[in-house]
């Protein structure tokens, strides 16, 4: 598959209007919420917006189809924000799912819901047990993405939340069962556990899901691993979980994996066995580094790890911008990231340009700010080298 150099995309995650988060709770509408849906409306130009007001205009007590009606527009607007902003492959910012982990976990047999605990930035998720043989229920994102690209202009990229993490982030009750405290070798019973759940969510939940999306004209597939090096030792099991999860599926569609705000030195040289299956390897750099111009390695000190792709065929995943700051990158400091990053790899074509993660926690003023920038520094950087 033949691709532009730097070319742009976003990670996955855009926050929700305020409109389609209240009618899914419950909660009624303001003329805020309904101001938000009109304005957005006009400026990304969405046709038959009128359907939608039509809807919201009630505030309240929305009908089961009328919320499908508003997560369909949800979808939309996101869809159309990030296309707005020029970037190159696109997605709808997980308008249809709750978050990463519950999505996915609801739709698969053998878990039940413990409560809530804390994320990483202050956000909550439901966290499962592992009590059975787990089993999918439907391809949970095929209908997501037959429906975004039902109108999406541009080539459509869909993350879907990998093994691992599905895995490391639920208790295994299951797998642990027959294991008591005090036991001999129970470090090794523990470990031998969680690789045969690893093993069965990889090929009987994430392939069939992988495949399926592939079946209907995906080309371009994420496999997200936010807790890939949370536990050092299991690396060579999250690098195995990637190719059972991908399978024959290898060649046949683009595959990324996005791992964030991790220490990356852990994966090598591991994950290069991955090598020919996984074509491009997505990192965090902008919210390590520092946000003065130039391509000196003191003024892009985020951008160390890059030394570890010098040598491999991975496409490099270059974060270039931050997602936990309201700062908007100029498109001059997006651009002298990407020089510096172009330095060390050598060829554009290995380079494609993203955000740190995805842009959840920000407005969606500041999300298309810093996204149009990002664009427009891609085109400074090309213009640069002569491309």
């Amino acid at each position: 598959m033949k691709l532009k150099p730097f070319l742009t995309h976003e990670i996955g995650s855009l926050s929700k209007p305020s409109w389609r988060v209240k009618t899914i709770r419950g909660i009624p509408l303001g003329d805020k919420d309904i101001e938000e849906a009109i304005n957005w409306g006009k400026l990304l130009e969405i046709e038959g917006r009128d359907k939608l007001l039509e809807i919201l205009i009630k505030r309240r007590d929305f009908k089961k189809e009328e919320k499908e009606e508003i997560v369909y527009f949800s979808s939309l607007y996101a869809t159309k924000l990030i296309e707005k902003t020029g970037i190159d492959l696109v997605y709808d910012g997980e308008q249809h799912r709750v978050e990463m982990y519950e999505y996915p976990i609801k739709r698969i047999k053998g878990f039940i819901f413990k409560g809530h605990v804390r994320s990483f930035d202050n956000k909550y998720y439901r966290k499962a047990s592992f009590i059975g043989k787990p089993e999918l229920k439907e391809f949970y994102h095929v209908k997501e993405f037959e429906r975004i690209s039902s109108f999406a202009k541009k080539p459509l990229k869909i993350p879907i939340t990998g093994a691992y993490t599905l895995v490391d982030w639920s208790y295994n009750e299951y797998y642990l069962k027959d294991i008591s405290p005090g036991e001999n070798n129970i470090r090794k019973e523990r470990k031998g556990g969680k690789s045969q759940f690893l093993r069965k969510m990889a090929r009987e939940i994430i392939y069939p899901n992988l495949q399926a999306l592939y079946q209907r004209g995906a080309k371009f597939l994420q496999i997200d691993e936010p807790a890939a090096t949370t536990k050092r030792d299991e690396i060579p099991e999250l690098v195995n979980t990637f190719k059972e999860s991908i399978g024959d599926l290898k060649g046949n569609v683009f595959f990324s994996t996005h791992i964030c705000f991790s220490k990356y030195s852990l994966l090598f040289p591991e994950i290069e066995r991955l090598e020919g299956i996984l074509n491009e390897v997505h990192f965090e750099y902008a919210n390590r580094d520092t946000i003065e111009l130039g391509v000196k390695e003191k003024k892009r000190k985020g951008y160390k790890i890059l030394e570890k792709f010098k040598d491999n065929k991975f496409v490099v995943g270059l974060g270039v911008i931050d997602v936990h700051t309201n700062f908007i990158e100029p498109p001059e400091l997006v651009r002298d990231r990407i020089l510096y990053a172009t330095k060390i790899i050598k060829d554009p074509e290995r380079i494609f340009v993203a955000p740190d993660c995805g842009l959840r926690t920000r407005r969606w003023e500041i999300a298309f700010k810093k996204l149009r920038n990002m664009v427009e520094g891609k085109i400074m950087a090309e213009k640069e080298i002569g491309i």
